[in-house]
């Protein structure tokens, strides 16, 4: 038999019942369009947290305060945590980070700024009556916006005098002004801060890259650094120094001789250890992009589970489709049907219905993929779709060919005889 009249067989076997094979093919869709989803929900994940990092800036590095004789994380974000990763074995209690530090650092040959960072989070601001919290309410100097890549959309930044003059002034981001004012502009006006009133001199940007209001990198405030220590923070330590290189070549320079500078500001030789730690944009990239793919790795092969069990409905229904068909066998190797027409009529049934799965489950995972998922926009990976639909007929291949086998080997005399 020519391979066209074997798949005309198969088609009409599957025809005659559409039900199962329907079945099947949704079993191999949910497959198949899983996986297509979770790799892309996967990577989609990775993207966004991939922008979020790169808007510190290429040419930005993190100092945060750590701890002698044990191990550190990755130091925090402008405006975020002070200190983070997990701490091993003894350790000694870190020197502070200070104001002097940050002056000292600008000294280095490539460090072009470097900004003294104190951060209260959640701070409840009041404006007539209307009160909103904001996340992040960060003291600071005016290099801090250039360093961590704030950009003013209306108003203006605060000064270096309204910095030396701890100013109530204050900077606040898209989300905070939205809360607080509406429709009003609200460039000049005062807003009630612990009891204190500070006036609004800016707007920043909007940088509307997170749908989570707890992690609202627009729910921000940025004012003076001894405005804040004296209102909200006290003057004790720094949360972090943000240092901006002169350019995005001279980031691995510049964390050198801040590690120098500050080493032997804080006598790290005596100690043994740093009591702080320098981070880079691209260390900590590095490290999420592993994290990422990992995390999608083991999405996608979760949703692959769904492809075996898929696989293995195929087996089953393609066995109960043998037993019902066994007379049917029997009469076509009667009159002559060969062993490898029969083997190849069950083994392109199985096949049939894995690649409709498969391309069904492309469809559903590409459509799927359009729409924001838990916060998530997924991003497709091209070759997740081509993976998924070799596997789906790989399976049908695979888990069809021992039913096929199985009805090749049919005696005719024995499938005659079949009930």
């Amino acid at each position: 038999m020519s391979p066209f009249e074997i798949l005309r067989f198969a088609l009409r076997g599957l025809s005659a019942n559409k039900l199962r094979s329907s079945l099947t093919t949704l079993g191999i869709l949910i497959g198949v369009g899983a996986v297509i989803l979770l790799v892309a929900v996967g990577n989609g994940s990775s993207e966004q947290i991939k922008k979020s990092i790169q808007r510190l800036g290429a040419d930005s590095l993190t100092v945060t305060p750590s701890t002698t004789g044990g191990g550190r994380g990755f130091g925090g974000f402008p405006g975020g945590p002070a200190q983070s990763g997990t701490d091993f074995g003894p350790r000694t209690q870190a020197r502070d980070l200070t104001a002097q530090d940050a002056e000292a650092l600008t000294a280095a040959t490539s460090v072009k700024s470097a900004s003294p960072v104190v951060t209260s989070q959640s701070v409840t601001a009041g404006y007539e009556g209307t009160s909103a919290t904001i996340n992040q309410f960060v003291g600071t100097t005016p290099s801090y916006f250039a360093a961590a890549n704030k950009t003013v959309a209306s108003g203006t930044a605060f000064t270096d005098a309204d910095a030396t003059a701890a100013r109530k002034t204050v900077v606040i981001g898209s989300t905070v002004a939205s809360d607080l004012f509406g429709r009003v502009n609200p460039i000049g006006k005062k807003i009630d801060v612990g009891g204190i009133r500070f006036t609004v001199a800016g707007v920043l940007k909007a940088t509307g890259s997170s749908s989570s209001t707890f992690s609202d990198p627009d729910s921000i405030a940025v004012a003076p650094l001894a405005a804040v220590q004296e209102t909200l923070t006290g003057y004790g330590a720094l949360d972090q120094i943000i240092v901006q290189a002169k350019d995005s070549d001279a980031v691995d320079t510049a964390q050198a001789e801040i590690t120098e500078i500050l080493g032997q500001r804080h006598d790290t030789d005596s100690s043994g250890a740093a009591d702080f730690t320098v981070s880079s944009q691209a260390s900590v990239q590095s490290a999420v992009s592993e994290s990422s793919r990992t995390f999608t790795v083991l999405l996608g092969a979760v949703a692959a589970i769904s492809l075996l069990v898929g696989g293995i409905g195929i087996t089953n229904i393609m066995l109960v489709t043998v037993t019902e068909r066994t007379r049917e066998i029997g009469i076509r190797k009667a009159i002559g049907a060969p062993r490898g027409a029969i083997l190849g009529q069950f083994i392109a049934e199985a096949t049939v219905l894995s690649l409709i799965g498969g391309l069904l489950g492309v469809l559903a995972g590409v459509v799927g993929s359009l729409f924001t998922i838990v916060g998530v926009k997924p991003v497709l990976v091209p070759s997740s779709i081509v993976l998924a639909l070799g596997v789906s007929v790989a399976i049908g291949l695979f888990f069809g060919s021992y039913p096929a086998n199985r009805a090749a080997k049919l005696r005719p005399i024995e499938a005659l005889r079949h009930d």
